[in-house]
């Protein structure tokens, strides 16, 4: 889920880098780049997987 909004949040970046577009003072390419790397990161952490392993049972 992450992965997904951090390639969003890139491409977004990637569209106002190429048209010279801001959005204000707050939100720029640079804030965008850090949402984004936050959101890979998040990812890579497993963060939002929904894997449940204290439920896992083997079976014999």
């Amino acid at each position: 889920m992450f992965a997904i909004i951090a390639a969003v949040i890139f491409g977004l970046a990637l569209l106002l880098d190429l048209a010279n577009v801001s959005l204000g003072s707050v939100i720029d390419g640079g804030t965008l780049l850090v949402a984004g790397l936050l959101c890979v990161a998040l990812h890579l952490a497993g963060v939002g997987t929904g894997a449940r392993s204290l439920s896992f049972r083997r079976r014999r």
